[in-house]
């Protein structure tokens, strides 16, 4: 297990990290979330020891993290680090030896991953010779090149096309199934929702919400999705009572209500504003909540 134990980090006067916490169990694929500069490189970077913390700790299995236990991380970072004029086996076989394999184990490691990411055609290329998205590729294969005990990937869908999505989620997902915990940052938060079994947000360098995917989208107060034949389609609902916060769902507009609103008032009032053509509870996706811990419910109101 991955724990990150009230790190903090300042630059100056900017606070990257304040009291960051979280742990990541065996075998989950765990989404990190939030905003640019809200400080998932940072964090990303401190557990891969290229950056220190000001106060708090990384533990791996119960003990503090040190050289040789990130030896045996795979890390990805959102800046790529490949050498672009070097040939993609060769260097993949290369950090492979610099992770202890034996020339003959790095060379079938570097060949059977290039092969695992479609790119067996491609590797004896340079890496520069590769359109960004293969490159993408070369670079998750040299952060499984050595079998990892935990993968670590800044932003590692980023310029993937869906193929390419598709052959990344697969793997992380194979991995889990063998017990290798990865944790990955994304904007992509349908994709997120859709591949981890848990998610932290975190805003301004502090934890906003973790849990499961479905913690996450569980709340006491019910939602509406209401979809209304109107001039305005979204504003309608403002200032109606038991309303505690609204935002545009194409369009429709999506309806927090108290828990004790009147739903049938809501029907009443969705129908004077126009034909109602969809009008039915639901669950908020993990983009919704995100903007609720992040934004706040009273900001989203259009």
């Amino acid at each position: 297990m991955l724990e990150l134990d009230d790190l903090t980090r300042h630059y100056g006067d900017v606070r990257a990290l304040d009291g960051l916490t979280f742990s990541v169990e065996p075998g989950q694929v765990f989404g990190f979330v939030g905003a640019n500069g809200a400080g998932k490189t940072t964090a990303m970077r401190i557990v891969m020891g290229v950056d220190r913390c000001d106060s708090g700790a990384v533990r791996w299995q119960g003990q503090p993290v040190d050289a040789d236990a990130r030896r045996q991380f795979g890390y990805m970072p959102e800046e790529r680090g490949l050498y672009p004029k070097m040939p993609c086996r060769r260097q993949l076989t290369y950090l492979a030896r610099l992770h202890g394999l034996s020339k003959s184990d790095a060379a079938d490691r570097a060949t059977r991953w290039l092969t695992h990411l479609g790119l067996a055609d491609r590797a004896d290329d340079k890496l520069e010779e590769l359109s960004l998205g293969n490159q993408q590729r070369v670079q998750l294969a040299a952060a499984l090149v050595h079998d990892p005990t935990l993968l670590v990937l800044d932003e590692p869908f980023s310029g993937l096309d869906p193929l390419g999505v598709d052959v990344m989620s697969e793997i992380l997902l194979e991995r889990a199934k063998q017990g290798v915990p990865a944790i990955f940052s994304s904007h992509q938060l349908e994709l997120v929702e859709r591949l981890c079994d848990a998610v932290a947000i975190i805003d301004r360098g502090r934890l906003v919400a973790s849990g499961t995917v479905a913690d996450l989208r569980r709340r006491e107060q019910p939602m509406l999705r209401v979809d209304v034949d109107a001039p305005d389609p979204h504003g309608w609902v403002k200032g109606l009572p038991g309303v505690i916060g609204a935002e545009p769902n194409g369009q429709g507009v999506l309806i927090e209500l108290a828990a004790d609103a009147d739903s049938d008032a809501l029907l009443d009032a969705a129908r004077a504003a126009g034909r109602v053509r969809h009008f039915g509870f639901v669950e908020p996706t993990l983009a919704q909540r995100y903007r609720e811990v992040v934004v706040g419910p009273e900001e989203q109101v259009a």
